[in-house]
């Protein structure tokens, strides 16, 4: 199997989604994954540790901006 449908497989099976909508997949290394099939845009893995950083990162910075300009 290619590492692309590996990882078309991976962004479609159930164990790999937490809640349904939190991708968690420790053998995937992508920071952002297509979400699932009939959404449109990307999500996080939150099995790659610097996805969680850069989710962090990235939500501290939407929370600056937010106050700033308020």
């Amino acid at each position: 199997m290619n590492q692309t449908s590996e990882q078309d497989n991976w962004q479609t099976d159930d164990q790999y989604w937490k809640l349904g909508f939190l991708y968690f997949n420790k053998q995937d290394k992508r920071l952002l994954v297509p979400k699932r099939k009939g959404s449109i845009g990307l999500t996080v893995n939150f099995a790659n540790p610097m996805s969680i950083f850069t989710f962090l990162i990235l939500m501290a910075a939407i929370i600056f901006v937010s106050v700033v300009l308020q």
